[in-house]
Protein backbone atom coordinates (compact mmCIF):
# COMPACT_ATOMS: atom_id res chain seq x y z
CA UNK A 1 0.00 0.00 0.00
CA UNK A 2 2.74 2.05 0.26
CA UNK A 3 3.80 2.34 -3.08
CA UNK A 4 -0.03 3.23 -4.06
CA UNK A 5 -0.16 5.72 -1.55
CA UNK A 6 3.14 7.59 -2.98
CA UNK A 7 2.11 6.72 -6.67
CA UNK A 8 -0.90 8.91 -5.89
CA UNK A 9 0.61 11.98 -4.25
CA UNK A 10 3.49 11.62 -7.30
CA UNK A 11 0.49 12.00 -9.45
CA UNK A 12 -0.79 15.02 -7.59
CA UNK A 13 -4.02 13.19 -6.40
CA UNK A 14 -4.33 15.25 -2.72
CA UNK A 15 -4.20 12.94 0.77
CA UNK A 16 -8.09 13.89 0.78
CA UNK A 17 -8.55 12.52 -2.58
CA UNK A 18 -6.52 9.50 -1.41
CA UNK A 19 -8.34 8.86 2.00
CA UNK A 20 -11.53 8.96 -0.14
CA UNK A 21 -10.41 6.44 -2.58
CA UNK A 22 -9.15 3.87 0.49
CA UNK A 23 -11.49 4.60 3.09
CA UNK A 24 -9.25 1.80 5.32
CA UNK A 25 -6.54 4.47 5.43
CA UNK A 26 -5.97 7.78 7.79
CA UNK A 27 -4.12 10.34 7.39
CA UNK A 28 -1.32 9.24 9.31
CA UNK A 29 -0.71 6.13 7.34
CA UNK A 30 -0.32 8.73 4.03
CA UNK A 31 2.32 10.58 6.64
CA UNK A 32 3.87 7.03 7.54
CA UNK A 33 4.29 5.94 3.73
CA UNK A 34 6.15 9.51 3.39
CA UNK A 35 8.70 8.98 6.46
CA UNK A 36 9.09 4.97 5.19
CA UNK A 37 10.02 6.10 1.62
CA UNK A 38 12.21 8.77 3.05
CA UNK A 39 13.83 6.27 5.40
CA UNK A 40 14.59 4.31 2.44
CA UNK A 41 16.42 6.94 0.14
CA UNK A 42 18.81 8.13 2.75
CA UNK A 43 22.31 7.36 2.10
CA UNK A 44 24.18 5.23 4.90
CA UNK A 45 28.11 4.61 4.92
CA UNK A 46 28.93 0.94 6.35
CA UNK A 47 32.19 0.07 7.24
CA UNK A 48 33.73 -2.76 6.10
CA UNK A 49 36.64 -4.21 7.72
CA UNK A 50 38.85 -7.24 6.33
Amino acid sequence: MVSVILDNLAEGVSEEEILKSYPSLRFEDIKAAIAYAAELSRERLVSVTA
